[in-house]
């Protein structure tokens, strides 16, 4: 079991992936109730969010740089807060994008990816809560194993997603374009989940 003062990065860890937890849970809803004119405000909203996610972050780099001893390798607590922040990052890309191409309505296949979002930040959260443990922990491996299926989940509708985008010939050649953009960076929400959960494993492989 880590030290009180060792704890403070596992628990930073937990933090930042609380941000990307809210994120996930902020686009859901969002894309649920979906209001083009509600945009502006909401992008505040996921602004703010990501923003407390890099001050989480910085304060943590901070600390590192003062730091002698550390639990893991600093280039191991660099590549974790990175890696989730860059969850938090790329949530935030998605809603930016229904901004920027004009997205006018929903549509059902978004809905689904973002569910899938919210169970993989959900899973890399409770995977994190136990990191502390990674030595001993039975149920850590089991979360990373989650987040991996979940990621193939979230290919397999973005494929079916962008298929049925083409396939709709109601939609206009510009509307049809800007969601393959849209569904792209929401598939790119869950990579960078699969990228934390590689960098989990790889931290317990270098120090189990």
């Amino acid at each position: 079991m880590a030290g009180r003062k060792e704890n403070k990065y596992y628990d930073a860890f937990v933090e930042m992936s609380s941000y990307s937890c809210d994120a996930a849970l902020l686009l859901r809803e969002i894309l649920r109730e979906f209001n083009p004119d509600d945009l502006n405000m909401q992008m505040e909203k996921m602004h703010a969010i990501e923003q407390d996610g890099d001050v989480a972050r910085h304060t943590m780099t901070k600390k590192l740089a003062k730091e002698f001893i550390t639990p893991i390798e600093r280039e191991d607590i660099m590549q974790m807060s990175e890696s989730i922040d860059n969850v938090t990052d790329k949530i935030e890309d998605v809603l930016l994008r229904l901004y920027m191409f004009n997205i006018p309505s929903m549509r059902d296949d978004a809905l689904l990816i973002a569910d899938v979002i919210v169970k993989c930040t959900t899973a890399l959260k409770d995977a994190l809560e136990e990191f502390h443990n990674f030595r001993k922990s039975k149920t850590i491996q089991e979360k990373v194993i989650e987040v991996n299926h979940l990621e193939e989940e979230g290919d397999k509708l973005y494929m079916m997603a962008v298929r049925n985008v083409f396939m709709d010939e109601s939609l206009p050649p510009l509307i049809a374009s800007s969601w393959n953009h849209v569904l792209h960076y929401m598939e790119d929400v869950c990579d960078a989940c699969e990228d934390v959960a590689d960098v989990i494993e790889g931290v317990m492989m270098k120090n189990s």
